[in-house]
């Protein structure tokens, strides 16, 4: 049986689901925020050490500007009424991505939350916000070179935003599409992936645990034969 260390989600179909409702695109948003603490307290129950969501891409700011502000917004709102729920479910929260394209406001809030939450040990959850695996990497080298490092596989493992929880055992996508749209493709590189048609306001526990045991049962080879 097969070890859930990291598990992904790309949390895709809020704005669907809002128009499925009648709502506007806002509202399938919010709805989506309140299943990020649902997927948290599941992952702590079933000892998952690492949880990573994509919540925010390097190509969402094409989107709207009224909605790009909107998002801003409530995850600005999600830090703060979060924080504290964090620290009593021992959630330590890391935001994964280059967030110097946030306003300082957002970025004071990611970085106390972040150091409120650095002793908890229940739970790493990872929020990809101004995400690209391909910027992720080219950040990475970056920084080995600026250390007079070598380019080498350990290396950019090791300078990656997500070093903390290793490569993805479980890469899961929500809302009916089948791509992976820029996320963690080298911790994602052996990762066995999952599509589910359900839409993230709507994605359950259930669900979850059902693609889980799916998982625990697969013969995962790696490139070699079992």
């Amino acid at each position: 049986m097969n070890d859930l260390n990291h598990l992904a989600i790309i949390m895709d179909g809020n704005g669907r689901w809002a128009k499925a409702h009648a709502l506007v695109r806002t509202k399938g948003h919010e709805k989506g925020a309140l299943v990020v603490e649902q997927i948290c307290e599941f992952c702590i129950k079933e000892k998952i050490p690492n949880l990573t969501l994509y919540a925010f891409s390097t190509e969402n700011w094409k989107r709207p500007k009224s909605e790009v502000e909107f998002l801003m917004k409530l995850l600005a709102k999600f830090l703060v009424d979060k924080k504290e729920s964090f620290l009593k479910n021992g959630i330590n929260f890391k935001a994964v991505g280059d967030i110097t394209k946030f306003s300082d406001d957002l970025k004071e809030k990611i970085e106390n939350t972040q150091n409120s939450t650095q002793n908890c040990a229940n739970l790493n959850l990872n929020l990809a916000i101004n995400y690209g695996s391909r910027d992720e990497i080219v950040r990475a080298c970056q920084k080995i070179l600026a250390n007079n490092g070598e380019i080498c596989e350990s290396e950019i493992s090791a300078h990656l935003d997500t070093t903390r929880s290793g490569d993805v055992d479980l890469l899961i996508r929500t809302g009916g599409e089948k791509r992976i749209s820029n996320f963690l493709l080298w911790q994602a590189s052996y990762a066995e992936l999952a599509f589910s048609n359900t839409l993230w306001p709507e994605f359950s526990n259930a669900e979850l645990s059902q693609i889980i045991s799916e998982f625990k049962n697969k013969n995962r080879r790696f490139g070699g034969l079992k």
